[in-house]
């Protein structure tokens, strides 16, 4: 596989000079320099790109063993891997100080989250669901629970799993029956089985903090049932040391089509006696409880994806230079590198600018959790809340969606290669292709935003953003040079509010308000990622013309304006075809007999 080369360049492009280093401005990031985040960058890009990196095809090659004993065994180098990256303190570097984290900032955290995620997905899951397990201890555990657990899951020595999937309870968790039985301790003792748990077993860290969704034996049936709790694998003493093991076993673990370097785990709880778990929060708020995990991840998915994109996109480069085939019809050349065809390099600048595009839009939406969660005013922090909410379904779906198909095109570029796993471009979309499933299915997120986001406040947050794109096209429609991407940005704006518009309506029927979202949701979603992610490469089109205006040669600008030219008139015309699905109607879709 190609060396990978974390995207710093590009990172810095959307830090420094679209985002403006704005969330340094915040309050408590007052001693985080540029310079500072500068090197930050810097020293994640060697820990990607040189030690993280090359582990990515062997861990795939080797996958993960379960032995007779429960215990599973990672692929070789990833428990050493790992720890390396605790020690280093990488594991904390978006937890405020308080906890004993670094501190910096949601947009240099994501960015650091992309280069892991791009050099080794099934690595990168690890301390990824940890720092889920973080915010959800940090924002509803105890005094007690939060004393004990979060220094270790800070620093790394210790990771964390979610535990919500139960094999009848997949995206409804309402059917989840795993059974937390109440002890004269205020303990409790679970009983019960969760599938697809990421990281659920290994011998990486000292022990495994399982944060595990569960229902008393008498609460009441459904979402209002369900409780929280942190089961540890080894329970932990009052002087913070470890005790004995918990009665929580992996049963098995799954054979799946990527990310074999994860090992993912169907955990049985209290094949003895029971679990020991804790309480987190209030009974019966669980499932609001672990929504603010689930965020976390859901962003932190969309990061993923747009990794993995990344270096599908210099894997395929990299192999459209060196290969030779056929003749050049503009140099007349024979045995020209495959990069010469214009339709082999549409494939390149469609992934490329795509996969530039997802990185500015969900790089905004860390800028906003930063806003969200460190602004003085109370207004402003409730605006970029609000706005991160509605980007995060966005990020999440759209990104991995587009992933898979950049992924697939970095297959398509490698010709018969791509479909051969020595050459490394399989690995890369088979590993993409759970994205858009796990942390909520797509079809969930969409839902999210079409529904639950949309409809409770009639598109208001929405209808922000869409103001902030009409500056971006005035301001496009203002220069000579980019009047025709401030054109074709306008109509997809339109398109959008058009959409809304017909969604808001349809949603607000008492009768079939509910099938209505659910048929226009997944197209409704598509067209928002297509026009918001167009917006943003308007934005970087407008920096980069005005670098060069200053006199820069700098070609990375030039390159810039290329993909923000493709984004903005060649692929947003393809989300704009959305409205027309969603004015179609659904008529189709209620009609359709599945059993014929």
């Amino acid at each position: 596989m190609t060396p990978f080369a974390a995207p710093v360049r590009d990172l810095r492009f959307v830090l420094e000079e679209l985002l403006e280093h704005g969330s340094l401005a915040l309050p408590g990031f007052e001693e985080t320099s540029p310079d500072l985040v500068e090197a930050v960058l810097e020293e994640a890009a060697k820990l990607a790109g040189e030690v993280w990196a090359p582990l990515n095809a062997s861990g795939d090659q080797q996958g993960c063993t379960r032995r007779e004993d429960g215990s599973v065994s990672v692929p070789d180098g990833f428990v050493e891997v790992y720890q390396a990256y605790a020690e280093g303190g990488w594991n904390g570097i978006g937890v405020s100080e308080a906890l004993g984290g670094q501190g910096l900032p949601e947009v240099v955290a994501s960015s650091v989250q992309e280069m892991l995620h791009g050099a080794n997905m099934s690595l990168g899951l690890c301390p990824m669901l940890t720092a889920g397990a973080i915010e959800a201890l940090a924002h509803h555990g105890s005094e007690a629970l939060r004393t004990t657990y979060l220094p270790r899951l800070v620093e790394g020595s210790w990771t964390g799993t979610m535990n919500l999937t139960e094999p009848q309870a997949g995206s409804d968790l309402s059917k989840v029956r795993t059974r937390a039985v109440p002890q004269e301790d205020g303990s409790y003792r679970l009983f019960g089985q969760k599938i697809f748990i990421t990281w659920g077993e290994h011998e990486a860290a000292e022990n495994i903090i399982h944060l595990v969704l569960a229902r008393k034996p008498d609460a009441p049936e459904g979402n209002k049932g369900i409780s929280l709790f942190v089961v540890p694998k080894f329970l932990v003493n009052v002087d913070g040391s470890l005790g004995e093991r918990n009665d929580v076993v992996c049963a098995s673990i799954e054979h799946k089509l990527g990310i074999h370097g994860s090992p993912t785990c169907t955990l049985s709880f209290g094949e003895q006696e029971g679990a020991i778990g804790y309480l987190v929060g209030e009974e019966g708020r669980g499932l609001n409880h672990m929504f603010t995990m689930m965020n976390e991840a859901r962003h932190k998915v969309g990061i993923q994806g747009i990794g993995v994109a990344e270096r599908a996109c210099q894997h395929a480069a990299a192999y459209a230079l060196d290969r030779t085939q056929g003749r050049s019809p503009r140099s007349g050349r024979d045995d020209c590198a495959i990069s010469d065809h214009l339709g082999v390099r549409r494939m390149l600048l469609s992934m490329r600018a795509r996969t530039d595009a997802l990185r500015v839009l969900a790089l905004y939406c860390a800028a906003q959790l930063d806003v969200a969660r460190h602004v003085a005013d109370d207004t402003e922090r409730a605006a970029a809340q609000a706005r991160a909410e509605v980007l995060i379904p966005v990020v999440k779906a759209f990104s991995t969606d587009q992933a898979v198909e950049i992924a697939s095109l970095g297959v398509q570029v490698h010709g018969g290669m791509g479909f051969i796993e020595e050459t490394g471009a399989a690995q890369l979309l088979r590993d993409a292709r759970i994205a858009p499933i796990y942390e909520g299915t797509n079809g969930i997120q969409a839902l999210d935003l079409a529904g639950r986001k949309l409809q409770r406040d009639g598109g208001a947050a929405l209808e922000g953003l869409l103001g902030d794109i009409d500056t971006t096209v005035a301001s496009l429609e203002a220069s000579d040079e980019l009047t025709a991407l401030g054109e074709s940005l306008a109509a997809g704006v339109a398109d959008l509010r058009a959409a809304m518009a017909t969604v808001l309506e349809a949603g607000a029927d008492p009768e079939s308000g509910a099938d209505a979202v659910q048929a226009y949701a997944t197209p409704f979603l598509s067209l928002a990622g297509h026009v918001l992610c167009a917006w943003q490469m308007g934005q970087a089109a407008l920096k980069a013309s005005a670098a060069q205006a200053g006199g820069s040669a700098d070609p990375f600008y030039a390159t810039k304006r290329q993909s923000a030219d493709y984004v903005i008139r060649q692929w947003l015309p393809v989300g704009r075809a959305q409205r027309a699905v969603i004015e179609a109607g659904m008529a189709s879709l209620a009609a359709f007999d599945v059993a014929h």
